[in-house]
Parts: structure tokens; sequence; C-alpha cells
């Protein structure tokens, strides 16, 4: 599946330029990444990274990576006695702010669709409002599919389509407050729009499935959360 131009803003950009937004758009939030995504979500999206937890837990694990994993809150929820959780992320400023508030997992520069680890190294890989931002996602499912041993689990947490009932306000919600809240509480109205825009242009859930089906995982289902504003997609390395 080859990579399509994105709009960024109010411009159109190509593949290779929109890495590079991205980046600076995490650099640009990095301190403020984690209190934007509460005033966003009226602090909901704990509680969906929560029940990722949870259905991640229900796999015993010992090694598990988590891409795109920012500031490791969601690495922070999955480490206990006897695990090795490793966060993998291209911004060294989102781990930055990481590092300050929880140092014990492990902490590697790096992009999904090319995971600086071995094959067949991980028991479980999660990815969390991440995978929508990278430039081609087969290759990232490939490097997921690559990385896990076989048996591992995969899961990934991120936007969907909404229910019909409650879409038209969630359209009316992202387009016109989210870009206001990102002006007001991070400086960077710009790269909250380009996040709601990212939201949009993401594949539906039955879409994302059978991507990740067509990885070459097999039992790939996916739980809604919130009607469908969120949702867990899972899957095996057979």
């Amino acid at each position: 599946m080859e990579s399509l131009s994105r709009s960024f803003g109010s411009r159109t950009v190509e593949p290779q330029e929109r890495e590079q937004l991205i980046r600076r758009v995490f650099h640009s939030v990095a301190g403020r990444y984690d209190l934007m995504n509460d005033c966003m979500s009226f602090g909901i999206h704990r509680l969906w990274k929560r029940s990722l937890a949870w259905q991640v837990k229900r796999a015993p694990f010992t090694d598990l990576v988590d891409l795109a994993g920012g500031t490791g809150d969601i690495a922070a929820l999955l480490a206990g006695e006897g695990r090795r959780v490793t966060v993998v992320d291209p911004s060294t400023a989102m781990m930055a702010v990481g590092r300050e508030r929880r140092p014990e997992p492990a902490w590697l520069a790096g992009s999904a669709e090319a995971i600086p680890m071995k094959s067949g190294s991980a028991d479980v890989v999660t990815i969390s409002f991440g995978i929508r931002n990278v430039t081609h996602i087969d290759r990232a499912l490939a490097e997921i599919h690559r990385v896990l041993r076989p048996g591992g689990r995969f899961f990934c947490l991120e936007f969907s389509r909404p229910a019909a009932l409650i879409r038209p306000f969630y359209d009316l919600y992202s387009r016109l407050v989210i870009p206001r809240l990102g002006a007001a509480v991070a400086g960077e109205r710009e790269a909250y729009t380009y996040l709601v825009e990212s939201i949009r242009r993401f594949p539906d859930q039955r879409a994302m499935a059978e991507l990740i089906e067509a990885a070459g995982f097999t039992g790939v289902a996916y739980r809604n959360l919130s009607f469908g504003i969120a949702c867990i997609h899972s899957g095996t390395r057979s």
C-alpha cells in the first residue's frame, strides 16, 4: 500500500515532508502533550489506555515493546515484576519528557517502520494513537510482525469511526474545538489541526482489521471504546 500525499493544515504535503512535519509537531508539543490529551478527551484517554493495559495483561509476556510510546504512560501501566518494557519513539523530545517522569522502561529512538530491535525479540507489541502518523502503515505492520515471536500478540489503540448517532457532534467538536484548544494550551493550532485531519483520514475499524490480516496476523479482532471514537485492534503472529 503506497503512501499518499496528506494535508497539513491548509496545504498538501508529500510523504517525506509529512514525516518531518509530524516530528516537528511532537517536538513542539512534547512538554504539554499529556495535558492536551486530558483537555481534548476530558481525561477519557486515560480510561482507554487502562482498557488497553487490561487487555494486554491477559496475555502473559516477559518482553513488551510500546511503539510511539511518547512519554511512557502506556509503558508505566504495563510494567511489573518480571517484565521488560521498551519504549520506541522517533521523538527524542517526547522521550526526554518521559524519562524525567518514569526512568524505568528502556528507551529507544526509532520509528514503527524501522524498529531498532532483533526479529522475534518481543512477546507483545503495542502502539497507541501512533499508527495513524506513520507514512506507510503496511511497512509498520510488517515490522511489528517481524519483531514478535511466534505466538506473540499485537495490540493497537487508535481513534476510529464513531457510531452514526454521535458522529456529527464528534466531527463538529474535532474541527472547531480541538484546534482552538491546541492554540490555547500548547500554542500549536496548526499541529492540532493536523492531528484532527489524521484521525479523519485513518481507516475505519473494518479496513484497519483487513490491513492487520494482510500483514500476516491471525485471530484479528477489534473492540470499540466510547461508541467507536477509539478502538483496540489485536492480532497474533502465527
